[in-house]
């Protein structure tokens, strides 16, 4: 029964998807770069005045998802399996974190959306000194729709969810500017280590256009995974 159990997606779906780099960004492995014009509208010239690029410090945690099916809230990993049915510890812990804020989801998600988030309680591959919960929601979804920045936001906040870091709103920000603003702040969310990089939503008349990324060269993905660590887990909760 435990296996059956493990291979149902509530969605029918992965919860996330995966986002194209920019030039320069280090790729990992099935990662791909975005079109240039694409790049060119998110760090140098925007179309015209419509065009709204939002910049976020990109978190390095466990891409996690919470989705109301059928009027049941479900925690779920990235790859849209049930977060409790995981081999890790980390989604067992999302799924603990999920039904102690059940109700503040509920009124968060109608049926057949989700939020989609970092779950930053364990370290990944950045250690977090954490001034707010573990949960950061960046996507609100329903199917491949994503809720325009200016609602997600609205809806999140009422909630009393923390947000990724703004590095820049408005004009394109080139990814040297985004960084030092970074590196000169040390970032939004407590980083101990360097952060991870940028996140761009570009947003064209109030619909989400398209997202990239940039991930510095130096970052190890899953550098404090416990099996690169003689067994021992590293919590940014206590």
């Amino acid at each position: 029964m435990d296996q059956e159990i493990k291979i149902i997606k509530p969605l029918g779906y992965k919860a996330y998807g995966s986002i194209p780099h920019l030039p320069g960004s280090r790729l990992g492995p099935g990662d791909h770069h975005i079109e240039a014009g694409q790049a060119k509208i998110a760090t140098e010239k925007a179309r015209d005045k419509h065009d709204m690029i939002i910049v976020q410090e990109k978190l390095d945690g466990s891409c996690c998802a919470v989705a109301n099916v059928g009027g049941k809230i479900i925690a779920l990993g990235r790859a849209g399996y049930m977060a409790e049915t995981s081999e890790y510890e980390v989604h067992h812990s999302f799924a603990r974190y999920v039904k102690e804020n059940e109700d503040r989801f509920f009124w968060l998600l109608a049926d057949g959306e989700r939020v989609v988030g970092e779950y930053l309680g364990m370290a990944v591959g950045t250690r977090y000194n954490l001034h707010h919960e573990p949960f950061v929601p960046f996507d609100i979804m329903k199917g491949k729709n994503r809720a325009p920045y200016s609602l997600f936001e609205q809806l999140v906040r009422s909630l009393h969810f923390p947000i990724p870091n703004i590095v820049s709103f408005g004009p394109p920000c080139s990814i040297g500017k985004g960084m030092k603003h970074l590196e000169e702040g040390g970032g939004g969310h407590g980083a101990v280590d360097p952060v991870e990089g940028l996140i761009y939503r570009i947003e064209r008349k109030g619909e989400v256009d398209f997202l990239t990324k940039y991930v510095r060269h130096d970052k190890e993905d899953g550098k404090y995974f416990p099996e690169k660590n003689n067994g021992v887990t590293t919590w940014n909760i206590k």
